[in-house]
Formats: C-alpha cells, sequence, structure tokens
C-alpha cells in the first residue's frame, strides 16, 4: 500500500509541475522576442514565466506573464504592436481557457 501511495504522490507531483501546452494559428508575419515567424500553425509551451513556441526545428522562447481573466475567451486571438511596419506579439488570449499571455516590451529573450 505504501509504494502505491507515493507512486501516486510522485506522479501527481510530475503532473503539477508539467508545462502547459496550446495551439496557436498565425495568420499574418509576427515578430516574438526579435524573432519573425511565418504565417502558420505552432505549438505553445508555458512554463515558469517562459513561453516556447515552435513549428518543426523552429522555436523561439520568450519571457511571458500568464494573466486569468474573469471568464472564459471563446477563440485564441493574438493581439499585436506594430513598430517599423512589423507586426510585434503583445498578448495571446488562449480559446476555451481564461488565460492570456503577456510579453513584455523591451524583455523579450530569444533562441
Amino acid at each position: 500500500m505504501r509504494k502505491f501511495a507515493f507512486s501516486f504522490a510522485l506522479m501527481a507531483m510530475a503532473v503539477a509541475s508539467a508545462a502547459d501546452t496550446y495551439r496557436i494559428t498565425l495568420f499574418q508575419p509576427s515578430v516574438v522576442a526579435g524573432t519573425e515567424l511565418k504565417p502558420g500553425e505552432y505549438k505553445v509551451t508555458v512554463s515558469d514565466n517562459k513561453a516556447v513556441i515552435a513549428t518543426g526545428k523552429k522555436s523561439v522562447e520568450a519571457n511571458v506573464k500568464v494573466e486569468t481573466g474573469d471568464s472564459k475567451f471563446n477563440s485564441t486571438t493574438v493581439r499585436y504592436q506594430t513598430t517599423d511596419g512589423k507586426y510585434k506579439v503583445q498578448e495571446i488570449r488562449l480559446g476555451n481557457t481564461n488565460k492570456k499571455l503577456v510579453f513584455p516590451n523591451g524583455d523579450q529573450a530569444g533562441l
């Protein structure tokens, strides 16, 4: 019985520390952490105030603040700040959740 309880506790800790993963679609060239990403499907992994946005072999890591809204967002939306004709990702609201990822200005680190 002890082995079962220990295994269950260990598994619960592993799940609690696991990163959150989401799927997003960028419909236009988008800049994250100084790196321009082409339009397409991306996987976003969030852990410890870092977001890794990846597709295939290309990935970008950025500092991010995870905020919780009052209600769930109906769909995933990307908000931009336009600078020098480029669309810099400011925040991503994750559909079917109440979470949004806020990318601080000037505090982004790229891979």
